[in-house]
């Protein structure tokens, strides 16, 4: 049995572990994709609160008029009054503030020092990716069926992609996601690239899509 430099016994590790431990030292996540997922997850959870708010009004008071609603295109209430605003049999924020809160809570313990397994970053990332999804069907109705905007809508948006490519960046970096070793170098040196091209899209659909009320 080795000692440490205080004399204190130290245990030799067990054969075939330290394989595992390197793994457990790789699935753990730097200070920036933790502050990143406590602020995009806040931002998200915020977005979902007041929309619900709103949503519970609306249904008391059919004329109520959420204060996001500045003129035709931006105009909350018309996107809350939608189909697509309860898309599974009940209001989507109230999703929101479920799966927000989890991505709050897992970037508060990696601050706190917590570990997650390969597997469960792997679960972040389908889950982010089906936010990304969800909300790319979201989007594309609020600009070509529902035609207005939310802008709490929009800040939920841009929050579920950043977190979306910081946990997909972080991932390819680790290896934890197979990736080849220029995927791996492109997300190590550019990794904001995606996100910044990302946003840019979807600024650039807005954009289009009422060109003449923007610029009239």
């Amino acid at each position: 049995m080795a000692t440490n430099t205080v004399g204190v016994p130290r245990r030799q590790g067990r054969p075939g572990t330290r394989h595992e431990g390197e793994q457990d030292a790789a699935a753990a996540a730097g200070r920036g994709p933790a502050w990143l997922l406590v602020l995009t997850g806040a931002a998200g959870v915020l977005a979902s609160w007041v929309i619900t708010l709103d949503k519970f009004l609306l249904l008391e008071d059919p004329d109520f008029k959420p204060a996001c609603s500045l003129n035709p295109v931006v105009s909350c209430g018309s996107v809350m009054k939608s189909d697509q605003a309860a898309a599974f049999g009940f209001p989507n924020p109230m999703l929101g503030l479920v799966t927000y809160a989890v991505v709050v809570g897992v970037g508060a313990g990696l601050l706190a020092g917590a570990r997650y397994r390969g597997w469960f970053w792997l679960g972040l990332n389908a889950g982010t990716l089906f936010g990304v999804g969800f909300c790319s069907w979201l989007m594309v109705q609020s600009l070509y069926e529902i035609n207005a905007l939310c802008l709490w809508c929009c800040l939920a948006w841009v929050a579920t992609l950043l977190m979306f490519w910081a946990v997909t960046a972080y991932n390819a970096r680790t290896g934890i996601l197979p990736s080849p070793g220029p995927v791996r170098d492109f997300f190590a040196e550019f990794g904001w690239a995606p996100p910044a091209l990302h946003i840019g899209v979807i600024a650039m659909l807005v954009l289009t899509r009422w060109w003449d009320f923007w610029t009239g």
